[in-house]
């Protein structure tokens, strides 16, 4: 998403990426390892640092030291930014964010795709104590240092404003989605025809087959269906739980439940409408910290789906309002396959939800209706002219693991710098 945004910028804003060396690369994309280059209208430059392996967790956190020191020395050599954009992975961008606009006299906007270190301890990865303390205040201290705050969420926005972060800060731009590359295609569904799933009422989850996803749950609701030979669970991803799981399906003898790779990018269309339900699980130990971003591609596919979420939460709000699907309470397998069951039976509805996430997807979430957004907002910082939250409430929201820069031109000078561009 980084990138997209990147690249609309670019049409408005002189940008700049400071980037360290990519995580992955499943499409063999060419770059340089250090220097700098020219790519899709921004500047990319590429810093050193160590590449350890993430298994384990010092190796992750030398990783982060080192490229914070990388993007820290080619903050410094730049041209001075005029507005510094960090996102929150790794966190401790937005205190080298922090110490740039003080560094260099310029702006600063922190783009929360979560909150650390709160959804570390919620997930029983650190334990809440003198260090957890220490680096809550420090990352508030640079939210309440900021020129702007920016959130997936209202539940984030009230969690941040709750901790002491004045209220005018605080933006919420969800997240987007490319309307025109993730379209519905119903009929004739290639990737149903390739996976012999054309007779089946198919339920499917995307994305990482993570330790969070609460997916034994899904395996439990495919036993509970085992009656009904219509219904067919597709997961589709890896992941740190996707052997266990994969496993526990044979240990099971669970015939109605498939699982497949990452699909590439030029084919999620055809695989995100192959669904006719999809799932999205939301731990409810998360729900304050995080939005899903699989959910608008998902809706972009035309697919209602079932959130398996609290019920106060954001994500189970918006489906309910929007009449885009079913929320199932996580825990309660046999609740999800009931309502599974339900939804296969009513192949009308389904159709009447899918396309009320199309047009929800068109109408609210769309990519440029929502860089566009973003670019008023770091105009207006650049500017030095304040932006109030309601201005872009209910835009879609930005990936940047980043420093952007921003002159104070009509048009203005834009640099992000990001872990793994």
């Amino acid at each position: 998403m980084l990138t997209e945004l990147c690249e609309d910028l670019a049409d408005q804003f002189d940008v700049t990426v400071i980037a360290g060396q990519p995580n992955y690369n499943p499409e063999n994309s060419d770059y340089r390892a250090r220097g700098v280059e020219r790519r899709r209208g921004m500047t990319i430059r590429r810093v050193l640092h160590t590449r350890l392996s993430k298994a384990s967790l010092i190796g992750r956190g030398v990783n982060f030291v080192t490229f914070i020191i990388g993007a820290f020395l080619a903050g410094l050599v730049m041209p001075r930014p005029d507005v510094v954009v960090v996102e929150t992975d790794p966190p401790l961008l937005c205190l080298l964010g922090s110490i740039l606009r003080w560094v260099r006299g310029c702006r600063l906007v922190v783009y929360l795709q979560d909150i650390h270190p709160d959804i570390a301890i919620a997930l029983g990865k650190m334990r809440d104590g003198w260090l957890t303390h220490f680096f809550r205040q420090s990352f508030l201290k640079a939210y309440r240092r900021a020129d702007r705050i920016v959130v997936l969420s209202d539940d984030m926005r009230s969690l941040i404003v709750e901790s002491g972060v004045p209220d005018h800060l605080v933006a919420t731009i969800p997240n987007w989605v490319d309307t025109r590359l993730i379209c519905p295609i119903k009929a004739d569904n290639r990737f149903r025809a390739q996976h012999g799933l054309e007779r089946h009422f198919v339920v499917m989850y995307s994305g990482n087959l993570g330790l969070c996803q609460q997916l034994d749950d899904v395996l439990l609701a495919a036993n509970e269906l085992g009656d009904s030979p219509d219904v067919k669970f597709v997961l589709v991803g890896q992941g740190a739980s996707r052997a266990r799981l994969e496993l526990e399906a044979r240990r099971q003898r669970l015939e109605n439940v498939l699982f497949l790779d990452y699909q590439p990018k030029q084919e999620l269309s055809a695989s995100l409408s192959a669904a006719d339900l999809h799932l999205v699980p939301l731990d409810a130990r998360l729900t304050r910290y995080m939005m899903p971003s699989k959910l608008y591609g998902i809706l972009s596919s035309g697919t209602p789906l079932i959130a398996v979420a609290s019920e106060e939460c954001e994500l189970s709000r918006l489906v309910r309002s929007e009449r885009i699907g079913v929320v199932s309470a996580p825990g309660q397998p046999q609740a999800l396959a009931s309502q599974i069951r339900q939804c296969a039976g009513d192949p009308h509805e389904v159709r009447a939800m899918g396309g009320r996430a199309r047009q929800l997807a068109v109408d609210r979430f769309d990519r440029r209706m929502i860089t566009a957004k973003f670019a008023r907002l770091l105009a207006d910082v650049g500017a030095r002219q304040p932006t109030t939250a309601g201005d872009v409430a209910g835009a879609s929201s930005l990936e940047l693991d980043s420093t952007a820069q921003l002159a104070p031109e009509a048009v203005p000078n834009s640099a992000v710098c990001r872990s793994d561009a």
